[in-house]
Order: structure tokens, then sequence, then C-alpha cells
């Protein structure tokens, strides 16, 4: 820290060197103090076991994000994923949230996403944790030396060196038509893009929201004309998400659900934290409001 802070005081070149180096350094011993193991044992069991079971902790955004791999690993094994409530959230992340969240996935939110999570025919078993057997612990992404500001979905396929199509589906669920062609709107206030306003909304009609109560009376200040559906699991705004004219969101448990049914989508995308991007056709982001009531407009007039 002494010869930091020294280079830092005195030689700028020497001070970015030494800064690289630290980080270099960092990054190896965390692959060579286990990771680069559990990356092989990874890799051994998809070569040789026809049955695996994964397990996950959350948080939820993640858990959907890692059902393309799982789905292609399915392709040629029966899988099961185990969803464990309660794993302490680490300090570092805890900002991130609200102060009273302390874990990953409290058993509230396990028991409305293990619904959903049945739906999927690539999943042979679903089931709450309870130290059952597992083959792959797909908490270990968090663990990767990498730089976590890019597409996260794309985490799991570095962990395990499995590639699905990321333009095709992962989630499946029957729609719902009392929702046929409106437009379906998450609107998280933690990533909120200080670029864009959602004011010119109130010129369309057919918006629901199907976020968190506060979250919708945040957005009704600026869109007069937003309607409100309390949904009772996960898998019921899958469906509402699925049955849209489009959805609407940023980044937030709702687009994951919306990318993962392949609909058509728009995304608020985060200048700060810029890990999700649309892949596959009528899905765009935007970061800026020209582009952003462009495309809305463009995605409403979309013949269903």
């Amino acid at each position: 820290m002494l010869k930091k802070l020294f280079y830092k005081l005195t030689n700028k070149r020497k001070y970015l060197e030494y800064k690289s180096q630290i980080s270099k350094n960092r990054r190896l011993n965390i692959l060579k103090n286990g990771l680069e193991g559990e990356i092989s044992k990874i890799q051994n069991i998809i070569l040789n076991k026809k049955e695996i079971s994964f397990l996950h902790s959350g948080h939820l955004g993640d858990i959907i994000n890692s059902l393309p791999l799982i789905q292609k690993i399915s392709e040629n094994h029966r899988c099961s994923l185990y969803v464990r409530a309660n794993k302490a959230l680490p300090i570092k992340y805890r900002f991130y949230k609200n102060s009273k969240d302390l874990v990953f996935l409290d058993d509230k939110n396990v028991d409305m996403l293990i619904p959903l999570l049945k739906c999927q025919p690539f999943l042979h078993k679903v089931e709450k944790f309870e130290n059952q057997k597992i083959d792959i612990n797909l908490d270990l992404f968090r663990n990767l030396p990498i730089n976590f500001n890019e597409d996260n979905i794309r985490w799991y396929s570095l962990l395990t060196g499995v590639h699905p199509d990321l333009s095709k589906p992962s989630l499946f669920v029957k729609e719902n038509e009392s929702f046929k062609n409106k437009v379906i709107i998450i609107r998280s206030t933690r990533r909120k893009n200080i670029f864009i306003n959602y004011k010119f909304l109130t010129d369309y009609k057919d918006l629901i929201f199907v976020g968190l109560k506060e979250e919708y009376l945040d957005l009704k200040k600026d869109v007069s004309n937003l309607e409100f559906h309390d949904c009772r699991d996960f898998l019921e705004m899958a469906e509402i998400i699925k049955s849209g004219k489009f959805f609407l969101g940023n980044p937030s448990l709702g687009y994951v659900i919306a990318e993962g049914l392949k609909v058509p989508r728009l995304l608020e995308n985060f200048p700060e934290y810029h890990v999700m991007n649309p892949v596959g056709s009528n899905a765009y982001d935007f970061y800026f409001q020209d582009h952003f009531e462009k495309l809305f407009s463009d995605l409403y007039l979309l013949k269903s």
C-alpha cells in the first residue's frame, strides 16, 4: 500500500503499471486458489454424467439468466434445479439493495419463483434447496475473476464452457388473454436512466404496470393513465409479459423474463451498469429520450 501511494504521488506511469499488476495477481490468485479446480470439475460432470443437479441462490434475475445454459445442457442430460433461500448477502453487495435486505432471496421470493421454474419443459425437477445432492453450484459465477460489467446472461457460459444460442427462448409459459395487446411495464426505481422520462406515455393507452406497488406509484406521477396489476407470483408475471403487445422496462426481473420469453421488448438501459443486451428480433435498448420515443412508437404500431 505504501509503494502504491508513493507511485501515485510521484510517478503516474509507475502507479498505473503497479495498479495493473496488482489486479492481474489478484485475478490469478482467485483462479489458482480453488476456482480452476472447480471449473475442471464442472467440465468433467457435464462430459460424464447423464443426470445433473444445479444449485442457485439468487438474485431472481440471475436465476432466470441461468436457464439458457441449463436448457442447452438438458439436450443431452436430465437436469434438476434447486433454489436456496436465505443465503446471506455479502456486505459489499448490500448497497445495491434496500438496507433491510440481508439475503439474496428470502422464502417468499423463492416460493413466488418456483411455479415459473416448474413450468419449464427442460427441467426434470425444481425444488427449494434442503441439502439435496448438488453436482454444479451456479453460485460460483460470483467468484469468476472477470469484469462483471458485461452481459450477465453470459456469466454462466464463462463458468461452464457451454454456450447456448441466446437468440432462442429459454422461458415457456401460456398466455393470459386478459392482457392481449397491452403494453406491459416494469420500471425499477433502483436503475433509472437519468437521461430518460416517461411523460410522453400519457399519449398512449393500454399501459399496465406489473412490478412492485411502490414502483408503480413512482411512475404514475408522470404517467397518469398507467394501470396496475398485482401479480400473485412470477409465473403470472411471465404469462402477462408473454401476452402483451410488447414489454418496456429497465434492468430488472421483468426485463430478464421478457428476454427469456423473446417477446417484443424495449430496454431502458442503465449507463452506470450495462449488463443487459437485447438479443433477437423486435428487441431494442436505448440511453436517450429521442430514441426511446421513436422505438416505443415503432413497437406500439407493430402488428400482433
